[in-house]
Formats: C-alpha cells, structure tokens, sequence
C-alpha cells in the first residue's frame, strides 16, 4: 500500500478514540502507534521513518500543546495534527504558528482526518529528505582536510582564488588544488552550490 512505511502516532486518554482512529489509519496502510499519556509517546524510540502525530489538546499529564513544545525542544520533528472536543481560536492559533498541520473539532469526518494525516506526513516526507541532505553534508564537511575546510570557507564568503591566495600568503595554483579538491570532495557542481552546502552545514565564515 502507498502508505506503508509512514507511521501515524495517537497520544489521546480516549481509549474507544485511540482504538478507532487506530482502525481506521490502518485500514489505509498506516503503521500506528497509541499512547494515553504525552511522556509515554516523549520516552518512545520513535524509528526514523515518515510519520505523524495526532494529538489531543486535553491529556492527562500535560496538555497538548505542551507536547508541542517540549517536542519542538527536543528537536523532535514530527508534524502535528490537533485533535479536540474543548478547543478555542486562541488553542488553534497558538497549534498553528508553532506548526501544527491542522487543527480538527471533534467530531471530525474520516475524510477531514485521512486529509489531514495525509499532507503531514506528506511533510514529514520532505522534512526527513531535507534532514538527510545535511547529514550527508556534514560527513562531507568531516572528510575535509584543515587547508581545505579553510579554502572551503572562504570560497562559500565568496572570495576568488587570487584573493584567497593573497590573503594565505601562497600561490594561486595551490589555492585551485585545494579549491578543486573542496569541490570533489563536497561533490558540488558549481560555487553556487558549494556556497548552498556551507549554509546548509553551519558553516561559519572566517573573517576578513
């Protein structure tokens, strides 16, 4: 099924919700998880797969909201989607800006829920590729030699080679050997590219 591999987490106190939500993503491919508690779904080794939550604004430790952010302080990027019986404008709004994918009043159709679980994890998709990327950057970055990860940061501020090498107090030729080695080793196409690389790893810029 098209949604094999994606998991869809439940962390509502409603068992007979938990247990129907549970059958309904189910039915469409999803693995699902349930949990009753916000610190259960928290101390939960979540695999590193396309995935989504849904989650109740009342729980019994702490809100849902609360998991928001706890989630957002842990790095723990999985989109949300906001189920409530007791929800408000200013609950929806608060979900929203910290980037909840939906907000849905219960009662709410299959439709309104398989829609909403569809687009995050459509984005956890794009979220976890991105995240891949600068992964593999940044085991790129490692690979550098001290000389070429200098060279590398002054290319990615956007010096030429004749200024880096005036700037080093050595020869140009040996600025385009650890210029063209950055590139191999970077696996970049172009400066443009490179320069993209250095931002997406971190890279600071030396000074002038």
């Amino acid at each position: 099924m098209k949604n094999s591999g994606s998991v869809v987490y439940i962390v509502d106190d409603d068992v007979s919700m938990c247990r129907a939500l549970q059958l309904l993503l189910s039915s469409h491919g999803f693995r699902v998880e349930t949990f009753g508690r916000a610190d259960s779904f928290l101390s939960f080794k979540h695999p590193k797969a396309p995935s989504c939550l849904v989650l109740d604004i009342q729980l019994p430790d702490i809100n849902g909201l609360a998991l928001q952010e706890a989630m957002i302080a842990r790095h723990l990027a999985i989109p949300i989607v906001f189920i409530t019986g007791h929800g408000n404008i200013p609950m929806s709004v608060k979900g929203m800006k910290a980037g909840a994918v939906d907000f849905l009043p219960k009662p709410f159709t299959e439709d309104k829920l398989l829609g909403a679980v569809t687009l995050a994890v459509s984005r956890s998709k794009i979220q976890n590729k991105a995240l891949a990327e600068v992964s593999a950057i940044r085991r790129r970055v490692k690979a550098l030699s001290p000389r070429e990860l200098e060279v590398f940061r002054f290319v990615a501020r956007g010096m030429l080679s004749k200024q880096i090498a005036y700037k080093r107090g050595v020869t140009l030729q040996t600025i385009k050997v650890h210029r063209g080695r950055v590139m191999q080793k970077m696996r970049a196409r172009t400066v443009t590219e490179l320069i993209r690389f250095a931002e997406l790893a971190g890279i600071k810029y030396p000074l002038a």
